[in-house]
C-alpha cells in the first residue's frame, strides 16, 4: 500500500487546524441522560471521515444489528462498558476496546450496562449522519412507509440476530 495522491500543493504549509475544545455543548441531548458531539462532520472534514462522541445514559440504548452500503464504521470505547455485536456474538467492550466494521459488516451496539458509557464513532468516508442522528427522536412520528425510507435515506438496513 502506498500514501494516496498529494492534495496539498504549496512548499511551506499553511494555517488551517480545526480546534474543538473540551468544554464545547453537545450538539444532540437526549431524553436519556445522553449525548452527540460532532467532533468532526463529513462537511467539516471534505468527506474524508466524521467523528463523532456517543454519550449514552443508564438506560438501554443502541441499535439492533443492521449493516451499512456505503460507509465503514468504527468504534472506540472511552468509558463504561458498551455490548458491540460484531456479525457473531455481542461483546462487552470497555474502554481501550475498539471494533472495526467495514461496508456491509452487520453490527450493532448496546448500552445493557445500567451505568453510564461513552464511545468514538468513526464514519469513513463522511457521510451526513447528524441528519440520522437527529431524526431518530422522531421515528415514533412517521409511518411505517415512512421509517423505512429514513432507514434506507441514511444507508441502514436491519438484519435479524
Amino acid at each position: 500500500m502506498s500514501y494516496p495522491e498529494p492534495k496539498y500543493f504549496g512548499e511551506t504549509g499553511e494555517v488551517s487546524a480545526v480546534m474543538r475544545a473540551a468544554d464545547h455543548p453537545a450538539e444532540l441531548l437526549f431524553r436519556n441522560g445522553g449525548s452527540a458531539d460532532y467532533l468532526a462532520t463529513g462537511a467539516s472534514t471534505g468527506g474524508k471521515f466524521g467523528l463523532y462522541q456517543w454519550n449514552m445514559g443508564p438506560g438501554r440504548s443502541g441499535p439492533d444489528p443492521h449493516f451499512h452500503k456505503t460507509i465503514s464504521e468504527s468504534f472506540y470505547i472511552l468509558s463504561g462498558t458498551v455490548s458491540l455485536y460484531n456479525g457473531e456474538t455481542w461483546i462487552d467492550a470497555t474502554p481501550g476496546d475498539f471494533l472495526y466494521v467495514p461496508e456491509g459488516g452487520v453490527h450493532g451496539f448496546r448500552n445493557v450496562s445500567g451505568e453510564p458509557a461513552s464511545m468514538l464513532l468513526l464514519f469513513a468516508p463522511g457521510a451526513p449522519r447528524e441528519g440520522y442522528f437527529e431524526g431518530l427522536a422522531t421515528l415514533g412520528e412517521l409511518s411505517e412507509e415512512e421509517r423505512k425510507a429514513f432507514f434506507e435515506y441514511h444507508d441502514n438496513y436491519w438484519v435479524d440476530e
